[in-house]
């Protein structure tokens, strides 16, 4: 069976469906050791049958699903590409974030919100200064530092090789779940699919309550094939500008503070009409304001809840807080691009993939259960991991001479114009052969549009 029909199996949807895509394209397609192009191929033409099978049980017409490599992969760093203006995109990283040598190894901070920045020189006792941060973890060692961290809520990994990761219960923990987790979670008649629109998934609502990459590529995604995604955020949480960019076509964007019970009640009223509710947010933190998962399908019988978080919801490392970066140090992948590429650990790979899989894994798992309860009725929940996901592109093999001969792939832009002028950005990598993706919406600021359904 091939990646993708895997990936369709694991979502339960039909493998076949695997035959109706034409994919291009051979790894690398970027300087790594690890099929990243295959990952990018694979989740992304997944979610595309997903639609297309979605449209189809509707009562249009099956379509063929054309994805190339080169664009898949282009599409997972998507956020380099994009060009406001003629002006590349802001670096996003704090100046004090990335490795350092600690005593008896390295140790990756992700400082980029200034909560987790203030925290980590409070513990370490020193100035906002990356000579000074250098110098106290120097002193420090690795993994009790990561320990210490962690117990504070902050977002430090110590850097492991993949036996070192193997052997940690985290990892073991993580063998025994599955890549895309679908379960039910209450009780509801079955919903019939709506009618046949122009776009497979319009006419479905999603509300996006998720940060940074991963859970945004997921909603992102799900609004390239028609759905009407609304994200909301607090007013007071930091956020990072070309992100918000990167990963806000196709989206109304509004503020709604938890804290303010008429907010909250807002958010709910919401949630009522909406057909997927995706969430990226620290374990209990909407749990606490009355929007876990078993609260919304209770609440609203029918509702899908999608979940993403770095390290699972079970085992030691049960909720820490964790990003891309953090989970490729934590889990083996830096030392294991460095020795593939004869370099000195660590080496971070050439984009962000375990966020972008993870978040076209997440939108896949929305579609193929909004088809199980037009079957079957039901609410349910779906979850995806940053460190499983890990897992899989290992299983996906490795390229020999992956850092060799890779051609640089410039792809085509498109252009649109909105609240942040003329931004071009490159496309979604899907080819519909009847209903072409693409979004609907230029992106807008956060909190430009009222909350509320259009």
């Amino acid at each position: 069976m091939t990646t993708l029909a895997r990936l369709l199996a694991g979502a339960g949807l039909d493998p076949a469906l695997a035959t109706q895509a034409d994919l291009t394209g051979t790894d690398p397609t970027l300087p790594s050791s690890f099929r990243i192009g295959e990952a990018a191929q694979a989740s992304i033409a997944a979610l595309g049958l997903a639609a297309a099978s979605l449209h189809a049980a509707r009562g249009g017409p099956m379509q063929r699903v054309a994805v190339s490599m080169d664009d898949a992969a282009a599409e997972f760093h998507s956020e380099r590409y994009m060009r406001i203006g003629d002006t590349p995109p802001r670096d996003p990283w704090d100046a004090i974030a990335g490795a350092y040598p600690t005593r008896d190894g390295v140790v990756r901070l992700h400082t980029n919100f200034p909560h987790h920045r203030d925290g980590i020189l409070a513990l370490l006792g020193c100035a906002n200064d990356r000579a000074a941060v250098a110098a106290a973890l120097s002193q420090r060692e690795a993994v009790a530092f990561e320990t210490e961290a962690t117990a504070a809520g902050l977002c430090v990994s110590a850097m492991r090789s993949f036996a070192e990761w193997d052997a940690h219960p985290q990892a073991q923990h993580l063998a025994t779940t599955p890549l895309l987790a679908i379960e039910r979670i209450g009780d509801a008649p079955p919903r019939p699919l709506p009618a046949l629109a122009s776009r497979p998934l319009e006419g479905f609502r999603v509300l996006d309550l998720t940060r940074v990459i991963a859970g945004p590529v997921a909603a992102r995604g799900l609004a390239a094939h028609g759905a009407e995604v609304l994200h909301i955020t607090s007013p007071h949480l930091p956020s990072i500008p070309t992100l918000v960019v990167d990963t806000g076509r196709g989206k109304s964007c509004a503020f709604l503070d938890l804290n303010d019970a008429a907010d909250a009640a807002r958010l709910d009223a919401l949630a009522a009409g909406a057909d997927a509710f995706v969430q990226s947010y620290r374990a209990g933190a909407l749990a606490a304001k009355g929007f876990s998962a078993e609260a919304l399908a209770a609440r609203h019988p029918g509702i899908v809840v999608g979940e993403l978080c770095a390290y699972g919801w079970g085992g030691p490392w049960a909720n820490k807080r964790g990003f891309d970066s953090l989970v490729q140090t934590s889990t083996g992948f830096n030392v294991a691009e460095a020795e593939a590429a004869g370099a000195a650990p660590p080496k971070v790979l050439p984009c962000q993939p375990l966020d972008h899989a993870s978040g076209y894994l997440l939108a896949l798992g929305v579609v193929a259960a909004w088809q199980r309860r037009a079957a079957e009725g039901g609410s349910w929940r779906v979850r995806v991991t940053l460190a499983r996901t890990g897992i899989w592109l290992r299983g996906l093999g490795r390229i020999a001479d992956g850092f060799a001969g890779v051609a640089p792939h410039t792809p085509s832009l498109v252009t649109e114009e909105g609240a942040f002028g003329m931004v071009r950005h490159v496309p979604h990598a899907a080819r519909m052969s009847v209903t072409p993706a693409r979004w609907a919406r230029p992106a807008e600021p956060l909190g430009a549009s009222p909350a509320a359904w259009m």
